[in-house]
């Protein structure tokens, strides 16, 4: 591996975010840009805006933006949930994501809490050679049997019609209009908060290079030149979203998903819908990081994201 100039690295690496050029192969400056990834993106890893995810195939959802990334130790796990899917049994679900992608994560609470048997499939940001069978190069990709399909809402959408038939999804306006608060405001708020310090960034990158599926070389360049940059960048996308204060805009946007709870035990009421699932998907990467934890000891939210547990279920850390 070539030698790496940090400060060279890092603002390379920045600036690099603002764009949407294709990357291919694994420089040292790619391995902290697959790792920044983990910022905000479709198939968008928690950390990242909206570009980088285009460039390093992060699918943006039909309504929206945003993304985290998070990565498995292992290649392929399979995953079983509780709740039961009768109506749609199909025999092979293959989920290819970033673990910590708050967009993929969005599908697998969905799959989870609607007992859909599914294997995880960890793609490597740099090589994508897991995906290297498809035309589509952004992830999530869900294959159902032999149908693929691509972005995290519209896979949710076409999942829930086929568990779901007699029910049309686009007609509930309340759901439809917090599903479209999650990935247009919600996702924004998660990159600025988890690189806020130096500190938390690396805390980030510690996890992300830890569960991630990245040699030990590429996880050394992601975890601290990754933390680096993205601890700068972090003050872009505060600008960027008009925020002044990351941990304001944090608790403003739990606080907010609370009121909008009216009262009820989830937002679908007595069992929680796909804007539910949405927020919880979404969260779910930073619950425990020092960003998450203040989110649930400052605002109301824990009572809701603990019965969101105990609905989904935590299979997100099973492994095969």
């Amino acid at each position: 591996m070539r030698r790496i100039n940090g400060l060279a690295l890092l603002g390379r690496t920045a600036a690099s975010l603002g764009g949407a050029t294709r990357v291919a192969g694994a420089t040292p400056q790619r391995l902290v840009q697959a790792a920044t990834i983990s910022s905000r993106s479709s198939s968008n890893p928690l950390w990242f805006s909206q570009s980088s995810g285009d460039r390093f195939g992060l699918s943006k959802p039909s309504t929206a933006a945003g993304g985290s990334i998070w990565f498995s130790t292992t290649a392929a796990q399979e995953v079983h949930s509780h709740v039961s899917g009768d109506k749609f049994a199909p025999n092979d679900v293959v989920l290819y994501q970033y673990e910590a992608c708050p967009f993929c994560n969005k599908v697998r609470a969905f799959l989870d809490y609607n007992n859909i048997p599914y294997k995880v499939m960890e793609v490597n940001p740099m090589s994508k050679k897991e995906i290297k069978w498809s035309d589509y190069k952004k992830v999530p990709i869900l294959k159902v049997d032999d149908e693929q399909m691509v972005d995290s809402s519209d896979i949710i959408d076409k999942l829930s019609q086929r568990i779901n038939p007699e029910n049309n999804v686009v007609d509930n306006e309340e759901e439809k209009k917090w599903r479209h608060w999650v990935d247009n405001h919600l996702v924004h708020v998660l990159s600025p908060n988890i690189y806020r310090t130096p500190s938390e960034a690396l805390e980030s990158f510690d996890y992300i290079t830890s569960h991630g599926n990245f040699s030990l070389s590429e996880r050394l360049v992601a975890k601290y030149g990754g933390a680096a940059a993205m601890y700068f960048v972090s003050k872009k996308l505060k600008k960027r979203h008009n925020i002044t204060d990351a941990r304001a805009a944090l608790y403003g946007a739990a606080e907010t998903w609370v009121d909008a709870l009216k009262g009820r035990q989830f937002l679908g009421g007595s069992t929680p819908n796909l804007a539910d699932l949405a927020v919880f998907g979404v969260l779910r990467p930073i619950r425990h990081l020092k960003s998450g934890k203040e989110m649930v000891e400052n605002t109301r939210i824990g009572e809701w994201y603990s019965q969101m547990e105990s609905a989904v279920g935590d299979h997100w850390f099973s492994k095969s």
